[in-house]
């Protein structure tokens, strides 16, 4: 079992930068890869960026790739999404999720466990 407890985001201009965190409870977590997903109102949940369990390796949306960083600290049992240069249309609810199988990590179906989310606002 994984809690995941998010921190961070809120409101900034376009261009700014902001930073969420998203925090494990469980003794698995470092089995796990990471996901963070966002939804924007009237639209689907989508993926946003992952990180596999051993923090080797990253992927990315298309939309974010460049401007948004995933890391992790398996010690800690902390995952974080740095977000700069951010626009308008990254506005949503941000989650992190875990997923113990990380085939299908752009699918928000294949995920086991899910943070609270948390609001990014970004003005124009």
């Amino acid at each position: 079992q994984v809690h995941l407890v998010q921190s961070g985001g809120g409101l900034v201009q376009a261009g700014g930068a902001l930073g969420l965190s998203c925090a494990a409870s469980g003794r698995a977590f470092s089995t796990y890869s990471i996901g963070w997903f966002r939804q924007a109102p009237g639209k689907e949940r989508e993926f946003v960026a992952q990180i596999t369990w051993d923090g080797r390796f990253t992927n990315y949306a298309d939309s974010v790739k460049g401007r948004f960083t995933v890391s992790r600290d398996n010690v800690k049992n902390m995952v974080t999404l740095q977000m700069n240069n951010l626009r308008p249309e990254d506005t949503a609810v941000y989650y992190c999720a875990a997923d113990s199988d990380s085939d299908h990590y752009r699918r928000a179906e294949s995920y086991d466990y899910w943070g609270q989310g948390t609001q990014v606002t970004v003005s124009s």
